[in-house]
């Protein structure tokens, strides 16, 4: 028997994220310059980071020989969404705070309930601590159907994986509709609400849904300095709810599971209005101008309430593969099985018309 057959049957069952195509990587591959390429395909922000993040990073450098200090940060999110401090937990990116949730939550014996085109890291996290993944099936548009979920919930299920927009979909769920699904099942269960894309959402569709932290204590909401706030590389998210929730996740974490040089970007973007409105304008823009462009070729898109729009397209994997020969990366999403759908984050304008102009001929073979 060989040691790798000594872990547990259920991390080995576990298939790896798979993470979207580097830039490096295609330039290798393809022998292409790799300023000529376009990559759109892991839902970053085309402005990069926010210069106050920046400036604040740069002035950093002389402390790195510091533990990381959490306490600025930690204290600044509580002001704002209004809750203590021991109701906030910090991550290596939002990621950090749903393996934290599975650990804490999930075991074997136990399952979690997730739509069947979710998050890919929710059956990872889920898989990672043991316990059974419950995909529950999808009606419309690829995204949450509400009632199939708490049909899917069993008296074993202890954690509920909701992303709202979702990803890898780009669907949205009224505010309403999901306060009324965490009412009607049981306090004893976890709902996880992944957040990471709320502030693309148009202003017409914002809801406070840190109200439903004092109202759920069940409720762990989670959210990301990767999008619109461009740190995605420097790996930092947060999540909120009840100190009850936070506390046994704070048992599981890491000490210093958070850089020096990602909390003070974080906290310094934070404070970039300016940089956020850009972003948020940038990114309408964008949309509109993709959604037009897949139109004249007559391609199929789902609604997006993200940074992003998923499409549909016959031959996607060699659609795909076209699209790479040109230096332009989206994501295929046969990991999500949706085998004819490809998703393309939304660029600067050259971006976007680059990624229009190399589809249009990848169509074309």
């Amino acid at each position: 028997m060989s040691i790798a057959e000594q872990s547990p049957s259920y991390i080995r069952a576990i298939s790896p994220y798979v993470p979207g195509k580097p830039i490096t990587e295609l330039a290798r591959e393809m022998d292409l310059d790799e300023r000529s390429i376009v990559k759109l395909a892991s839902n970053e922000n085309p402005l990069g980071m926010s210069p106050k993040a920046k400036q604040a990073v740069q002035d950093a450098i002389n402390g790195i020989e510091r533990y990381p200090d959490n306490f600025e940060l930690t204290h600044k999110l509580a002001e704002r969404c209004g809750v203590n401090f021991a109701q906030i937990v910090l991550g290596n990116g939002s990621n950090d705070i749903l393996e934290l949730a599975a650990r804490a939550f999930l075991a074997p014996g136990r399952s979690a309930v997730f739509s069947a085109y979710a998050f890919a890291v929710y059956p990872l996290a889920t898989m990672g601590a043991g316990a059974e993944c419950i995909a529950a099936p999808s009606t419309k548009d690829y995204g949450h159907d509400l009632a199939a979920m708490k049909a899917a919930i069993r008296p074993d299920t202890k954690v509920v994986w909701l992303a709202n927009p979702n990803n890898p979909t780009g669907t949205f769920l009224p505010y309403g509709d999901i306060e009324k699904f965490i009412a009607s099942i049981s306090p004893d269960i976890l709902v996880v609400l992944d957040e990471a894309y709320n502030d693309y959402l148009p202003l017409s569709e914002r809801f406070d849904t840190l109200a439903w932290v004092k109202q759920f204590p069940n409720v762990l909401i989670t959210r990301t300095f990767s999008k619109i706030f461009g740190l995605a590389g420097l790996r930092i998210g947060y999540g909120v709810g009840s100190q009850a929730v936070v506390d046994l996740l704070n048992r599981v974490r890491q000490p210093f599971n958070v850089n020096n040089l990602a909390l003070v970007a974080a906290s310094a973007a934070l404070d970039d209005q300016a940089f956020l409105n850009e972003s948020f304008e940038l990114n309408a823009c964008g949309m509109a101008q993709l959604l037009d462009g897949l139109r004249k070729l007559g391609l199929e898109s789902l609604p997006s309430y993200g940074n992003f729009i998923t499409f549909k397209v016959a031959d996607a994997a060699g659609v795909n593969r076209r699209l790479l020969k040109q230096g332009v990366i989206v994501r295929p999403l046969a990991g999500y099985k949706m085998p004819d759908w490809l998703r393309v984050t939304i660029g600067r304008e050259h971006e976007n018309v680059r990624f229009l102009e190399a589809l249009e001929h990848a169509i074309r073979g």
